[in-house]
């Protein structure tokens, strides 16, 4: 077994394991999305036909992997890859007939109320979930039932100051902790919020055992591979061992079959409507 398919191959993710180290590698925008969407979908209720809306979904590995492994129906929204190179990735993983990409923002979501019976989101959902309003609004396009389940990346005991391994420059001159990260939160912080919501049940929130490993390890492999994007962080993560820095998993289950108000008085001024 060669160095790269030791910080690849996980026992802990074996469906991922039948995916080309090459194809992730290639896609990736962060994280191991193909991981993050197999520990995430063994704890949700799934099936064939179901219809999931993947949040946030980059280069669309993670849409990919849940039409293959579930048999779903997937939409596939980011606001930042465009439709058409989604599109591409779709055809040539052989799931054009159930992933659908789409570009589209995460607060102008263009979907009937109700309309999915599963919404995901991976690696994503902190840049705009933690407004303590938009899980109510992201939950109107889920069914009285469905399903809503996160993974994002977190903290495993509360910050008030950044500690100095995650502050200071490594070696390549990348600093782990941006201003971005304040958006990274506890597993209690989510379960507070998601419980004042009203709308959900059978909230469950837990960390990745070894969620900062993982992530050191995919951070390995792309700078082996040539194909990063961003400058590798491993070495923050290795200085840190999981003491702060890990992933958060989210899921519940929305309640209730009231209609709901999806009109948006702002965005009808805005539009010029009489409201």
């Amino acid at each position: 077994m060669n160095d790269m398919t030791n910080l690849l191959h996980k026992p802990e993710f074996p469906r991922s394991n039948g995916y080309e180290q090459a194809w992730m590698l290639e896609n990736q925008m962060g994280p191991n999305s193909v991981w993050l969407a197999e520990w995430l979908a063994r704890d949700l209720p799934l099936a064939r036909g179901m219809k999931v809306l993947d949040l946030g979904c980059g280069r669309a590995m993670s849409s990919i992997f849940l039409a293959k492994e579930y048999e779903v129906q997937v939409w596939a929204a980011d606001l930042w890859i465009t439709p058409d190179h989604n599109w591409k990735r779709v055809q040539e993983a052989g799931v054009g007939h159930s992933v659908f990409p789409l570009r589209l923002e995460a607060h102008a979501l263009p979907f009937p109320e109700g309309f999915f019976d599963a919404i995901v989101s991976m690696d994503a959902y902190h840049y705009f979930g933690t407004d303590i309003l938009y899980l109510g609004y992201v939950g109107r396009f889920l069914r009285p039932g469905g399903t809503i389940g996160i993974v994002v990346p977190g903290l495993m005991q509360e910050i008030k100051v950044v500690p100095s391994h995650l502050s200071t420059p490594q070696k390549n001159g990348k600093i782990f902790w941006e201003n971005e990260c304040w958006s990274f939160k506890t597993a209690e912080w989510w379960r507070e919020l998601w419980q004042k919501s009203g709308r959900l049940t059978d909230i469950r929130v837990d960390t990745q055992p070894d969620g900062w490993r993982h992530w050191r390890d995919f951070e390995r492999a792309i700078e082996a591979s040539g194909k990063s994007i961003f400058p590798s962080d491993a070495e923050a993560l290795e200085a840190d061992q999981g003491r702060y820095v890990g992933f958060v998993r989210a899921i519940a289950t929305r309640i209730g079959n009231e209609a709901e108000n999806l009109y948006d008085a702002a965005l009808g001024a805005r539009a010029g409507v009489d409201t």
